[in-house]
């Protein structure tokens, strides 16, 4: 058992939607099966997508009436959850065997959500984490995650929990994962940048835990048919960088560039012991009599009804 496949999906949201990009989705269904892979990452946003270098209309003081149709168009092709989207990924979970963890941008009442999904093979969706904090203007159009969404679940690779994207550089987050006990750390990313791949290398050292980050790829703006002002026309809008690291910072795979693919390596999770002997940052490498962490886990609803 503590050997198993793990996996980075690397594709992106297509211009045709959230049904165009789940249809692309569960035709990796084979790929998925012949990998022999037992849990497969994918990208940030994936169903819903991420509308990098669109500004819905907005400068500071005001809104205009373009923005908030671009606004409208984009909750349009969010999802709601549990829904239609769900439940085909569930069977996707089931038919492969693997699970899964992906990007979407959830619709909660009139409010949309940066989160990750968890599916299970067995047991269909069993988890989400809404994103804690959007980064720069994503805080438009997406509302922020509460502590009750932090789940790190058992899987068939060991432990598993999922951050998102630049969540990731919250060094208290971090360590209430760690504190959670996290075996395999699922960062679903648009960030491309070699950046990226420092933070995703520090956090399986610092965690001494596998990373398995998988980030979206789409083709340049203008073949997209969205206008950025200034981009080149022969750069991507996002060139992936999907990549798997071990526990004590070393790349497995990756990282995977300039198109789709299915990343896979093999691990071990009895390699953590031995990874953790000389630090293990939430046991005894802590000092809790210095430094002490306290994380509220409660819903914490706009609105509370007392009957």
């Amino acid at each position: 058992m503590p050997k198993s496949m793990v996996a980075a999906l690397q594709i992106g949201a297509l211009p045709g939607g959230k049904a165009e990009t789940l249809e692309q989705i569960l035709a990796w269904e084979n790929t998925i099966i012949e990998s022999g892979a037992a849990l497969v990452v994918m990208p940030e946003a994936l169903l819903g997508g991420y509308p990098k270098g669109e500004s819905f209309g907005t400068q500071l003081g005001y809104r205009l009436p373009e923005g908030r149709e671009a606004f409208a168009r984009y909750f349009a092709n969010a999802i709601d959850v549990p829904g239609a989207e769900t439940e085909a990924l569930a069977g996707l979970s089931a038919r492969t065997g693997a699970n899964l963890v992906i990007g979407v941008i959830e619709r909660a009442g009139s409010t949309l959500h940066c989160m990750a999904l968890y599916f299970d093979p067995q047991a269909g969706l069993v988890a989400k984490h809404r994103k804690l904090m959007p980064t720069g203007t994503e805080r438009l159009i997406w509302g922020k995650g509460d502590g009750s969404t932090l789940p790190v679940i058992d899987s068939q690779v060991g432990r598993i929990g999922a951050v998102v994207c630049w969540e990731n550089m919250m060094p208290l987050l971090r360590t209430a994962m760690y504190a959670k006990g996290i075996e395999v750390w699922c960062a679903p990313t648009v960030d491309e940048r070699e950046m990226w791949q420092v933070s995703m290398r520090h956090i399986a050292h610092e965690g001494r835990c596998f990373v398995v980050s998988a980030c979206q790829v789409q083709d340049s703006p203008q073949a997209l048919g969205v206008e950025i002002a200034n981009w080149p026309a022969d750069r991507p809008l996002i060139a992936g960088g999907s990549v798997i690291v071990g526990p004590m910072g070393d790349i497995l795979a990756g990282p995977l560039r300039d198109g789709p693919g299915l990343l896979t390596a093999e691990i071990d999770t009895d390699d953590l012991i031995r990874a953790r002997y000389d630090f293990d940052v939430v046991g005894h490498y802590a000092r809790p009599d210095v430094f002490e962490l306290s994380v509220d886990e409660r819903a914490r609803p706009g609105v509370r009804f007392n009957t």
